[in-house]
């Protein structure tokens, strides 16, 4: 997803606005000393949602599959607002508890470890499925779940590391175009109370959060954008790509969506086959500039009415479908295994597709951000632990900084065993959940490095290092590089590339070790041999600030 706009910071071209207003229970409340937590998890999801020809009210009937792992005698599901009519389990009616925020639900003693619970429900949602009129005063439906807004329409557990297939049936009035998580199983036209309606069933076969899974229901027009990843994708032989936008807004397609077949084939390459059954991009109505719904991207509606979705908004998107929907962080301080693998992963893009120059001006566009930053980066850690707003960690350390702690090991490990590294993290726990500990182990085990020292320095650490960097020449020495560290943040240990061009204008490049000290030296030609300039970090691989030297 792309950044909150209200935080008043801009991001780079791969970075737009992303528009939040959420109030919302953070965690689920404790009903109960045995309720289910990690006891109980869900399997699958099978979501029947009945859509109004106007207005908001819904009708849902939602029929789980759960698997409880330890003695547990009631499950907790989080909904609220909604009203619940009744409540199975196993096909036996059920008293529940209702609370403001979730439904208790008794578990017999008799029942297997592996269960089924059906919750019929319905009412208005006021956050979670986005009820609006379009531009031409047409009603549309779209799903907004991030992060624990799945609870305001779907009875679910509401957690990034209770992962569950789902499919979807949903019933709209004819002239919506309904597009769901997965593939489409089959769609037909019905008749009920003398009035035409679309019944389309989507299957996604592949466990995901709740916060991904969503529906569209919407006068949209689809645009074919062909098959990408052929002999890369996990699901099926090629992955079939398209545009959904109003049909005002279609005419203007692809656009930058020309390049949503390259992007994947690239990502591909990096990291393993395409998870998915499907990709689509939407043009919506949330509240998010991007987001990157499993198999079903939504995009802010007012990019398709200015000059489009711009290529770095697309890439960025594409690749959480591997990073944050594949495998996606076990708890919310550890959301930079999404968003910055997503800042980065679409910075390689910018690479793949325009060249080393256009990637260096994108990295130190990101690293400008960094230090430009006065809110989370010179107080707060990546991994923040005890920042109890989920809104307030989608912030520049989460993406920017936590893009560049990548780039940085990508060039202290080199290409080879770094992409390595992330291609073991991504096969390892796809599907499945994560926290930055596996992704060390997995980068350690093909390096055969301790790079604990490495991800907590800039993983949970504020700041960054501020270093006075000189060179001189010394008739008994030679040039003498000298550093010295301001300390703001403390000291850091980094890796310091250091170009040297002599008088004939040749260039070497050599990268010096600086340790967490408040002054260090390193001889960087010998004596009677003067250079012309030393050039700090040419291709913006360390992220530091450089100040200039006193004294």
């Amino acid at each position: 997803m792309a950044r909150p706009a209200n935080t008043g910071a801009q991001l780079n071209s791969t970075l737009s606005a992303r528009l939040v207003c959420v109030a919302l229970a953070i965690c689920s409340p404790a009903l109960g000393a045995q309720s289910d937590s990690a006891a109980i998890l869900p399997l699958d999801y099978q979501f029947t949602v009945d859509l109004p020809d106007t207005g908001a009210v819904i009708m849902g009937d939602a029929r789980i599959t759960l698997r409880r792992r330890a003695p547990a005698d009631s499950l907790t599901l989080d909904l609220i607002g909604l009203d619940v009519q009744r409540v199975d389990v196993d096909a036996n009616s059920v008293k529940f508890r209702r609370t403001d925020s979730a439904i208790v639900i008794p578990i017999p003693r008799s029942t297997p470890a592996r269960f089924t619970v059906r919750v019929v429900y319905d009412g208005a949602p006021t956050d979670g499925l986005i009820v609006s009129k379009d531009s031409a005063g047409r009603w549309t439906y779209f799903g907004d779940n991030w992060p624990t807004r799945a609870r305001h329409w779907l009875p679910t557990i509401d957690r990034p590391d209770a992962k569950a297939t789902v499919t979807w049936t949903v019933t709209a009035p004819v002239g919506k175009t309904i597009v769901a998580n997965g593939a489409l199983i089959e769609e037909h036209t019905v008749t009920m109370s003398q009035h035409q309606r679309v019944v389309s069933r989507w299957r996604e076969s592949k466990r995901i959060a709740p916060y991904l899974m969503v529906i569209a229901a919407a006068p949209l027009v689809k645009v074919d954008l062909g098959e990408s990843a052929c002999g890369h994708a996990e699901i099926v032989s090629c992955v079939r790509q398209s545009v959904y936008a109003e049909p005002e807004q279609a005419k203007v397609l692809p656009g930058a969506f020309s390049h949503a077949g390259d992007i994947v084939d690239f990502f591909a390459s990096k990291v393993g086959a395409f998870p998915y059954e499907k990709l689509a991009h939407l043009q919506s109505r949330t509240r998010y500039g991007g987001m990157e719904n499993a198999t079903a991207i939504f995009y802010a509606d007012g990019f398709f009415h200015r000059n489009g979705v711009p290529e770095g908004i697309i890439a960025h998107e594409t690749a959480h479908q591997w990073f944050g929907d594949g495998v996606t962080e076990k708890a919310w301080p550890h959301v930079w295994l999404s968003e910055g693998f997503a800042t980065y992963f679409a910075a390689l893009y910018t690479q793949h597709a325009h060249g080393d120059s256009a990637f260096r001006v994108e990295m130190s566009r990101i690293r400008d951000d960094i230090l430009k930053d006065t809110t989370a980066v010179p107080t707060r850690p990546v991994i923040d632990t005890t920042q109890p707003n989920l809104l307030a960690l989608l912030n520049v350390n989460s993406y920017q900084k936590g893009g560049f702690v990548l780039h940085m090991l990508r060039t202290e490990l080199g290409d080879s065993i770094f992409f390595r590294g992330i291609q073991d993290y991504y096969a390892e726990h796809k599907d499945m959940n994560a926290l930055t500990d596996d992704l060390r182990h997995n980068l350690e085990y093909v390096s055969h490095r301790d790079l604990r020292g490495f991800f907590d320095q800039w993983l949970r650490r504020p700041g960054f290092p501020e270093l006075a960097v000189s060179w001189r020449y010394d008739a008994q020495r030679g040039t003498v590089l000298s550093v010295k560290q301001l300390g703001r943040y403390g000291l850091f240990a980094l890796t310091l590339p250091v170009t040297i061009v002599d008088n004939s204008g040749a260039r070497r490049t050599i990268r010096i070790a600086v340790p967490a000290t408040a002054e260090t030296s390193a001889q960087l030609s010998p004596a009677g041999t003067r250079v012309r300039d030393v050039i700090i970090d040419p291709d913006v691989t360390v992220l530091m600030r450089l100040v200039q030297p006193t004294g």
